[in-house]
């Protein structure tokens, strides 16, 4: 690791360190920090559990579709998870999703959505078939009618149950369960340590399909674990906190910029750093600024939309 890109990384881990630990001390005194800070502390991990998901899965998997603009998103994730919420309530009222405990809707969900990506994968990559973007245009019909359906049902429903619908639609780090938190971060530490040994594959695929065949990369099989990874981190992420569409476009595109590697250890670290630095400047945006009136997924989608926009605009122009 050079030294220019060491001074990078240590200068995104001060930064990010810095504004966590404002984020925790802020406003705590001997009277409330019993009460404040365990509940802060959770809400820092969370930040980086979610910081790792998404900046992990959106690093790869712009790699494995050799494609700057596509992130997990596009595979309907965030719309099939929407698709089982509204479904719930359309289906047994709203009443019936509030008596679900934690653990149930939790596991109901992401067992939904890796098995439906773990299928897609299999399906699509069965034999000798490996076309990742007609694996992305399935992904995205998909995702097309999970968000359809689910508008269909939410226009039918009463505006009470609605209204308790409308609460898993935007995400939120401010109601995250701490006995599903430690599962999480269990789960997430040992995707990420069977997926770090492909980060030497990665970085060969960079250079595309063709090449990394002919240097003896096993192509299927790292292209198919880490599209496993990927739906179970963005499951993960999308299950405890609600989906946040434009964040991984935002977290992989400044990565890249900064650290200026094809390295994916480094491009991921950065990644998940300034995830931590966005999110968390984020947080403290909406709580000591706006005080709550809107919600973070709101302004993270609408900056992340526009960055969104500007790419495309860019890569048309190429």
């Amino acid at each position: 690791m050079s030294k220019i890109k060491q001074n990078k990384l240590l200068l995104l881990v001060v930064f990010s360190a810095i504004l966590l630990t404002i984020f925790t001390v802020w406003g705590l005194n001997s009277r409330n920090i019993d009460f404040f800070l365990p509940r802060r502390l959770i809400k820092v991990g969370t930040i980086v559990l979610i910081s790792f998901c998404i900046g992990y899965s959106s690093v790869v998997f712009q790699t494995i579709t050799n494609n700057r603009i596509l992130t997990p998103g596009v595979m309907g994730l965030d719309s099939l998870y929407l698709f089982i919420q509204t479904f719930v309530v359309y289906a047994f009222g709203s009443r019936q999703l509030a008596m679900m405990t934690g653990y149930t809707e939790f596991f109901l969900s992401i067992g939904i959505m890796i098995g439906v990506s773990c299928l897609l994968f299999l399906v699509l990559f069965r034999g000798d078939v490996r076309n990742i973007y007609y694996l992305v245009l399935v992904g995205m019909i998909f995702g097309t009618l999970f968000s359809g359906m689910s508008t269909f049902m939410q226009v039918l429903l009463d505006p009470n149950e609605f209204l308790v619908l409308q609460g898993k639609m935007f995400a939120s780090f401010n109601n995250v369960n701490n006995g599903l938190f430690g599962i999480c971060v269990v789960i997430v530490m040992i995707v990420g340590i069977i997926s770090y040994r492909d980060y030497k594959y990665l970085d060969v695929i960079s250079l595309g399909e063709e090449h990394a065949i002919n240097l003896g990369v096993p192509y299927k099989k790292v292209v198919l674990r880490t599209l496993i990874s990927v739906s179970v981190l963005i499951s993960i992420s999308t299950a405890l906190v609600g989906p946040i569409t434009f964040l991984g476009i935002l977290l992989v595109s400044l990565s890249r910029e900064f650290m200026k590697t094809y390295r994916h250890t480094k491009l991921v670290m950065g990644a998940v750093l300034i995830g931590c630095i966005l999110l968390t400047a984020g947080l403290i945006f909406v709580e000591k600024v706006l005080s709550f009136s809107t919600s973070l997924s709101v302004i993270v989608n609408f900056v992340g939309g526009i960055y969104f926009i500007y790419q495309m605009m860019k890569e048309s122009k190429t």
